[in-house]
């Protein structure tokens, strides 16, 4: 039996077992009640309550204008739709920079009114001091690597990251560090496999990828994009499972039409 399907309850402690076993991460992103619920019952391993939710659920650019007060909104909607997976939340940008009593004031509000099992915060040296605080506490933090979408004004670009020897070398320095900090995980986010590869044979803390190849530990996606909802964002490490832009596109139009020519409702549909 595996580890995956044995659990009642993911907790950080499966997902280090899932890595020494062996065994993939899958861990999507959501934002609300409902997504929570159809993916929790479908077997997820981990849902993140991304900031990506600035992007997908707010319309902005990036992932930059979304509050810690939004963060904790999305959380408690998807914490009420969940029995079984691990669910992990990320610090909105400008809730942790600072300084680490920031960070750990962030990180409590999150857990206590939320009922999240984790939090997630990107970046590797500079952030080292607030895992710690955050970690002591006993709330679980998961690190982020690599491309981080918070400091894409910093980047000017969402090319792939650590190409370069002595950015790479720097990655694989934070990572241990990150491990030593306390992290229980650490996402890989659109850097080269090879990367990928030695960073998560060098930890015995899982890594979940993000355009990082096949040999990281796991895997996140955007819900949005792997359901095809979202039809302009089409990056190579991307695999849409649906097209629900064109079939929820091509309901909604023959709702309309129904309506219009008063084909709905009909005798069996009213009272």
């Amino acid at each position: 039996m595996s580890i995956h399907k044995e659990v009642k309850k993911v907790t950080t402690n499966t997902l280090q077992k899932m890595k020494l076993a062996g065994e993939k991460i899958s861990m999507l992103t959501a934002y609300d009640y409902s997504f929570a619920r159809l993916f929790d019952e479908a077997g997820i391993d981990v849902i993140l309550v991304g900031d990506s939710a600035s992007n997908v659920m707010a319309g902005h650019d990036t992932t930059v204008p979304i509050t810690l007060d939004h963060m904790i909104y999305h959380a408690q909607c998807v914490v009420r739709g969940i029995d079984r997976c691990l669910v992990v939340v990320d610090l909105p940008f400008g809730s942790y920079q600072s300084n680490s009593d920031i960070a750990l004031a962030s990180a409590i509000r999150i857990m206590k009114e939320t009922g999240g099992h984790s939090i997630k915060l990107e970046g590797g040296e500079e952030v080292v001091e607030s895992i710690r605080r955050i970690v002591s506490a006993g709330i679980p933090v998961m690190g982020h690597l690599g491309l981080t979408p918070q400091s894409i004004y910093k980047f000017g670009t969402y090319t792939v990251r650590a190409k370069e020897e002595a950015e790479a070398e720097k990655l694989k320095k934070d990572a241990l560090m990150l491990q030593e900090a306390g992290c229980f995980a650490i996402v890989l986010e659109k850097i080269p496999a090879q990367l990928a590869k030695e960073v998560s044979e060098s930890l015995h803390i899982p890594t979940i990828g993000i355009g990082a190849g096949k040999y990281c530990d796991g895997q996140v996606l955007v819900m949005h994009d792997m359901l095809g909802i979202n039809n302009d964002f089409n990056p190579r490490f991307l695999r849409k499972y649906l097209n629900l832009h064109e079939q929820i596109t091509s309901a909604v139009r023959h709702y309309i039409d129904d309506v219009r020519t008063q084909d709905f409702p009909n005798e069996q549909e009213q009272y």
